[in-house]
């Protein structure tokens, strides 16, 4: 039925990540709307402890598939076992966070139940057996409001367009095992190399510090890492800073890496291209600092400083201490 919804987490390290409590809140409004419930899927392994807190966003019950094959991302398993879990309860609905993984997860998912697809949703409604959605497109400068006809529909969320509710701690939920597929796997993952460091995921971070081509060296990024742990946001780069090696490519903002949509989003000694302002035009409020004042990103910003980024940023720094003590 139309009003059955699979939500579907993401898990890393031992937790599980905010879009994916976003994914299960968005549920439970579509749900509420058509009389309808949630049922949230966790995948990995060793996850006996991740299973309670979808209840808390929302989850009428989870269905847990814990394996050794799921410990870390892969296509083949992932889609099976969400394919399975989708014929169990007989969804008509499979929302999935659209983070890297679940763009690459969600069409496995739809080609395998014959679904439409909706990507990178802004904004979801389901109106009777239809669902609606509003995604970007042409780099964003366009939104194109899309309708899912399918019997069953998938659709990935943009991360922090949708807030998550407020975790109730008192509601429980009925967990379901699940077993993954004896499916013949496509790829092997020989090895998973983790990112240095712990540093906040752009993807997930309400502040994100971003620096292009003006930072000139891999080592003046340090200033930003500083300012960025003063507000408890992450460090972004643009695709000239990570192609001239300052970044890692996990970093970059914009069409070619990631999509975000912080509350504040800071660029320093960055011009503003489409390219960049692609991934990153969902922020709720911008400051740019550029010594261009022709720069498109100054008209654009909702605060622009003209200024040399080495001076501002210190300056930014020392007083963004003495305000938190």
């Amino acid at each position: 039925m139309a009003c059955t919804i699979i939500a579907v987490t993401e898990q890393h390290q031992g937790e599980l990540k905010k879009p994916g409590f976003e994914v299960i809140s968005e549920a439970r409004r579509l749900a509420d709307g058509c009389g309808g419930k949630v049922i949230a899927v966790v995948l990995g392994s060793g996850i006996d402890g991740l299973t309670a807190s979808p209840a808390h966003y929302g989850a009428d019950a989870v269905i847990k598939a814990d394996d050794q094959k799921l410990a870390s991302y892969h296509p083949d398993y992932y889609a099976a076992v969400i394919r399975n879990a989708a014929e169990s309860v007989q969804a008509g609905l499979i929302l999935m966070p659209a983070t890297d993984m679940g763009k690459d997860l969600a069409p496995r998912v739809a080609a395998m139940l014959d679904a439409g697809l909706a990507q990178d949703c802004l904004k979801l409604e389901l109106k009777g057996d239809v669902l609606e959605a509003e995604r970007p497109m042409y780099a964003g400068k366009a939104i194109a409001r899309v309708a899912v006809r399918s019997k069953v529909k998938v659709a990935t969320l943009r991360p922090n367009v949708i807030a998550a509710a407020a975790p109730d701690a008192s509601k429980s939920a009925p967990v379901e095992a699940l077993t993954v597929p004896d499916t013949a796997a496509k790829l092997n993952v020989v090895s998973v190399k983790k990112a240095e460091g712990a540093s906040l995921d752009v993807a997930e971070a309400d502040i994100i510090v971003t620096g292009g081509r003006g930072m000139k060296d891999a080592g003046n990024f340090k200033l930003l890492e500083t300012l960025a742990g003063i507000l408890g946001g992450a460090v972004g780069a643009t695709r000239a800073a990570v192609d001239a090696g300052w970044r890692p490519h996990a970093d970059q903002v914009g069409q070619t890496g990631k999509t975000v949509s912080p509350n504040l989003y800071m660029m320093f000694g960055a011009s503003g291209s489409i390219q960049h302002w692609a991934g990153m035009s969902g922020a709720k409020c911008i400051v740019a600092v550029n010594k261009n004042p022709e720069a498109p990103i100054m008209e654009k910003a909702d605060y622009s400083i003209v200024g040399d980024l080495f001076e501002v940023v210190p300056a930014l720094t020392e007083a963004i201490q003495k305000i938190k003590g």
